[in-house]
């Protein structure tokens, strides 16, 4: 950000601070990482009372308008557990929001136990069966998610985004004309089976970067772009996480929670049912380790942000595994296969 950028930002928490009163409260303010987004965050320290953080926008807003704020409605009247909006400007383009801290549900992994890490993750896992089962109750056009889904277009343009900016891109692959039409069959495919699956509410991005750790409890966070899609989107999103090693059997024993969660019963939804939700899991799993990957190679290429090429390789490895687990994928592999050595 430039200096006239900076100080303009500076200005408008100025005017924030001092129009909520914050400013006589002995605030201090910190700049915070930022996401992928074009909003910058800070977090204002307070003088015994907890802290706040500014989500600063590049320009004024229309908060009732916001994604975000519909959608954390929603959210916080199922319940699961979000940030509270603790005020705003529209003028100046700021939200303030509830302190969730810096610990991630990634970042905590490290010094977790395994228990705690198996704690949390079904405390994760039972947040998708809340999200989808009080997402169906709560159905109503009001809310910005049930207006827009995971469909063809989408399913497609996010593969064709993984061709574009990781294959070519990142990659440097030349796609012939014949290669390029072929790999529109098979994305055409794996994208009409997804858009065609019953659709449930999705968060659209649950992982462990955004879930948060705080007082004991997970929140969920980035909850905007939420919509509609299949049921396994959100489950695979967290157990194919690209910034998460998880064994074969870690990832069994959460599917099998999460039917346990959904059926009622202690069993879940038996062998067979089992095994034909892995299936659509596994089909998921591959469209979003393409997805992560096309979003990986924009980021390095376009936005000169390398931080996601360590992320790479174990997106790369969970895409190869289904690849080769499942036959109907051998044309598929083939093709990437010509790009990508790691799929040899």
């Amino acid at each position: 950000m430039d200096r006239r950028s900076a100080d303009d930002v500076r200005n408008r928490i100025d005017a924030f601070l001092a129009s909520t009163e914050l400013k006589t409260r002995g605030a201090k303010v910190v700049p915070l990482t930022g996401d992928a987004s074009d909003r910058r965050y800070f977090r204002v320290l307070l003088q015994d009372e907890p802290a706040q953080v500014l989500a600063v926008h590049p320009g004024p807003i229309d908060f009732d308008a916001l994604p975000f704020v519909n959608v954390a409605k929603l959210l916080s009247e199922m319940p699961v557990p979000v940030p509270r909006i603790l005020g705003h400007s529209d003028q100046l383009g700021i939200i303030a929001l509830q302190d969730l801290g810096d610990v991630t549900l990634q970042a905590h992994l490290g010094a977790a136990s395994p228990a705690q890490r198996a704690a949390l993750y079904r405390q994760a896992v039972s947040f998708i069966d809340t999200l989808q089962r009080r997402g169906a109750e709560m159905a109503s056009p009001d809310y910005v998610p049930y207006n827009i889904a995971f469909d063809v277009e989408k399913l497609t343009w996010e593969l064709q985004f993984f061709t574009k900016h990781f294959l070519e891109a990142y990659r440097g692959a030349r796609l012939g004309a014949a290669s390029r039409d072929a790999l529109a069959v098979e994305f055409a495919a794996i994208a009409e089976e997804l858009a065609s699956e019953p659709r449930v509410l999705c968060h659209r991005d649950y992982h462990s970067r955004n879930l948060m750790l705080h007082d004991g409890s997970l929140y969920i966070i980035d909850f905007q772009d939420a919509r509609m899609g299949p049921d396994t989107y959100d489950l695979v999103s967290l157990l194919r996480d690209s910034y998460v090693d998880f064994t074969e059997a870690q990832v069994d024993a959460f599917i099998a929670f999460f039917l346990a969660l959904r059926s009622g019963r202690p069993n879940g939804d038996g062998p067979s049912d089992h095994e034909e939700f892995r299936r659509r899991f596994d089909l998921m799993a591959l469209q979003r380790n393409l997805k992560a990957l096309g979003t990986f190679g924009f980021q390095t290429t376009s936005r000169q942000n390398t931080v996601y090429i360590q992320y790479i390789p174990r997106t790369l490895n969970s895409a190869r595994a289904n690849l080769v687990r499942y036959p109907r994928f051998a044309r598929l592999t083939t093709l990437l296969a010509e790009h990508l050595e790691e799929l040899r």
